[in-house]
């Protein structure tokens, strides 16, 4: 396989195998020709999360006109699996971070062979998500669940595959964002319930701040300079049932400029953006909320089955359906135009996001 930043030294030589050079006035022309496939590029990737407390999550891959669909690639690539609960996939370059929660594990592969790379084991304790910056990774872990007080975020030289710090934070790290300056990251609070969006300074690797948001922060979206938040608000079966909430906060000054709440019963959840609207699902509906004019009443766009996620790739919404959580679960996608639902995918057990992968 020929990458990118090969350097190849070529010798010529004469008949009487005696190397020539450009002193004897020789020159040729020579063409390298990389038979390499690439068989996962210009697709979709889908995380499966697999069976709770047994087997283990997988990765499918949707070719971009959805007509083919290949179920855990990394088996086949490696003759391995990728370990108990796949929660999400990160990347950096053309390098693909697929954690596995249960597992305790990052399996590093080239996401477009899909190619195992390298491994990351020591330093994680239920690790969730991943963003990069450069050539460092900034990994959300709980820890324990049930404990509130031994949650972090590793921080892995992406280089070698290991974990050279941490950063102690709020319970129940989950999503994480970079908008050139911070890392902002949403506290859903574990096997509880939590109500921070926390700042890091990726210059010092220390919390510059916390920001107050509603229960649950579920979701975070960066458009133009803003930051939004969408919390689910805390469930009915706590006993304490608070409502969801969607926050705009000043990402130079680290405050919420507004927030808008929803009725105590109502817990939306999967917030996307198409670039210029927010989408959200809530109660079996997805949503538009325009951004711009924010006090805008949001825009029901269609009802459809019940996601376990979705994801916004271009002009399509993908909604994770996880079915009976034992079998093949589909990836349902819309038309976010038109509401239609243009095809159904069947994938692995679970799954959980889809990601743009070219």
């Amino acid at each position: 396989m020929v990458e990118g930043d090969e350097t190849f030294t070529v010798t010529l030589k004469s008949r009487e195998n005696v190397a020539l050079s450009p002193e004897n006035q020789v020159s040729a022309t020579v063409t390298i020709i990389d038979n390499d496939t690439f068989p996962f590029a210009n697709g979709l990737l889908i995380s499966n999360e697999g069976p709770f407390q047994g087997g283990f999550g997988t990765v499918s891959f949707a070719s971009a006109d959805l007509q083919t669909i290949e179920n855990d690639i990394y088996q086949d690539v490696n003759n391995d699996n990728l370990g108990n609960i796949v929660q999400s996939i990160g990347f950096n370059g053309d390098q693909a971070y697929v954690i596995a929660n249960n597992a305790n594990r990052i399996t590093v592969v080239n996401r477009f062979s899909f190619q195992e790379t390298g491994r990351i084991e020591a330093g994680l304790n239920n690790p969730r998500y991943l963003t990069s910056i450069g050539g460092v990774g900034y990994v959300t872990n709980w820890g324990d669940p049930s404990v509130a007080t031994d949650d972090f975020i590793a921080i892995i030289d992406l280089n070698t595959n290991t974990v050279t710090t941490t950063i102690p934070v709020g319970e129940g790290p989950e999503l994480i964002v970079y908008n050139g300056t911070s890392l902002y990251v949403a506290h859903k609070g574990g096997f509880g319930v939590n109500n921070i969006v926390s700042v890091i300074d990726p210059m010092t690797n220390g919390v510059i701040s916390e920001i107050t948001v509603g229960d649950v922060p579920n979701g975070l979206q960066l458009v133009g300079d803003d930051l939004w938040v969408l919390s689910g608000g805390s469930p009915a079966f706590t006993g304490n049932e608070t409502a969801g909430s969607l926050a705009r906060v000043n990402t130079v000054t680290n405050t919420v400029e507004m927030q808008m709440d929803f009725q105590t019963t109502q817990h939306p959840n999967y917030l996307n953006t198409d670039g210029d609207n927010l989408i959200y699902f809530l109660d079996g509906t997805v949503f538009s909320q325009n951004t711009v004019n924010p006090s805008t009443p949001p825009s029901p766009l269609f009802t459809s089955s019940f996601f376990y996620n979705m994801n916004v790739i271009g002009d399509k919404l993908y909604g994770c359906n996880a079915g009976d959580f034992a079998s093949n679960g589909t990836v349902e996608v819309y038309d976010l135009a038109t509401g239609n639902l243009d095809a159904t995918l069947e994938v692995g057990i679970i799954p959980g996001n889809v990601y743009l992968n070219e």
